[in-house]
């Protein structure tokens, strides 16, 4: 090879597999935690009320 060719540089090959499991893996951190489903109330017999 002469000095004035130059080489380009080999550019490694990722399995789409991987990539896309790399992309769900930094989702997965990156997502906060789900807030806490609300507790239902408790209802009381005086809460309810007879049909009119």
């Amino acid at each position: 090879m002469s000095a004035s060719q130059t080489q380009v540089p080999q550019v490694p090959q990722v399995p789409m597999r991987d990539l896309l499991a790399a992309c769900a893996a930094a989702r997965t951190i990156s997502t906060p935690p789900r807030a806490p489903d609300p507790e239902p109330r408790q209802s009381t017999p005086a809460e309810h009320r007879d049909a009119a």
